[in-house]
């Protein structure tokens, strides 16, 4: 990582990895790392997009309203508010920086005037790189993944790109593909043109 002479991280420098496949994390000693793995995990913006019957109860009652960086800082510390966290306070700065520059962009849920949940990511172009997500009240992330999901289809989003595979994002019907397709999707989102706030 490379700091700017008034001791703030540059911008331009994290997107630009981010636009090279890599990502960051903490380690265990809160050490931050540039990442790339040999696998991505995407959220398909098709009919391959699923989610849980379940859920369906959740959307049909409208129990959840969605906000677009309503509390921003709010959903940083909601997902790195775990046991064990990749996002440290180093981090949580970062996200705030490519926050102010347009870059990052918190994808709420609200009940009343309670957050309920949230996805963060980051907007580069026409792909949106997912970092985290986390919940107040039970639904309140897949809702939004849900939503979020809706959105991207609608703005002509090209890859939503999860990162890392888990059993949560399986059930969405995520699917993970090698880093050379990646790079060649990624790099064809970049390039276009979209507006996600």
């Amino acid at each position: 990582m490379k700091r700017d002479t008034d001791d703030t991280y540059d911008v331009n420098i994290i997107i630009q990895g981010y636009a090279q496949g890599y990502f960051l994390m903490a380690d265990e000693y809160n050490q931050l790392r540039w990442y790339r793995s040999k696998e991505h995990t995407l959220i398909p913006l098709d009919e391959r997009f699923r989610y849980p019957r379940s859920l369906q109860r959740a959307l049909n009652q409208q129990r959840f309203t969605v906000k677009i960086n309503r509390d921003f800082m709010g959903v940083v510390r909601g997902c790195a508010n775990r046991e064990t966290t990749w996002i440290s306070p180093q981090l949580q700065q970062i996200y705030w920086l490519l926050y102010q520059a347009g870059y990052a962009y918190s994808f709420e849920t609200w009940q009343g005037d309670q957050l309920a949940g949230g996805i963060l990511g980051i907007v580069i172009g026409g792909a949106f790189i997912g970092e985290s997500m986390f919940y107040h009240i039970p639904e309140g992330s897949k809702v939004a993944m849900v939503k979020l999901v809706e959105r991207l289809r609608e703005r002509k989003f090209l890859v939503f790109d999860a990162q890392i595979m888990n059993p949560h994002l399986a059930r969405f019907g995520a699917y993970s593909i090698h880093v050379e397709e990646y790079n060649t999707l990624l790099g064809l989102a970049i390039a276009a043109s979209c507006d996600f706030g």
